[in-house]
């Protein structure tokens, strides 16, 4: 997050008019909901994650115990069991 002086970023009046509300504070400003990422999108990380969890349900279905897979993928048995419930709702 970078940071900007209003004086320099903003048109006077509009300045003036935040000025109202605060004055010497630090204000975030968060993007527009147009513009936000989802958890993941901008890294790869929502990809690779989906993949892998392509993978476990295709593992699971070819015969795969919960067990095995757990270990494998170094997750708890939950962890796979949340996974493969979540995927039914995607696949």
């Amino acid at each position: 997050m970078k940071y900007y002086n209003a004086k320099e970023a903003l048109p006077e009046w509009l300045l003036k008019q935040v000025q109202v509300y605060v004055q010497g504070e630090v204000l975030y400003i968060p993007k527009k909901e147009t513009v936000r990422l989802k958890w993941g999108e901008a890294n790869g990380a929502r990809k690779h994650y989906m993949k892998r969890n392509i993978e476990i349900v295709k593992k699971y279905r070819n015969g795969a115990c919960i067990s095995d897979l757990s270990e494998q993928y170094c997750l708890s048995e939950h962890s796979i069991k949340k996974i493969l419930s979540d995927m039914r709702k995607v696949i």
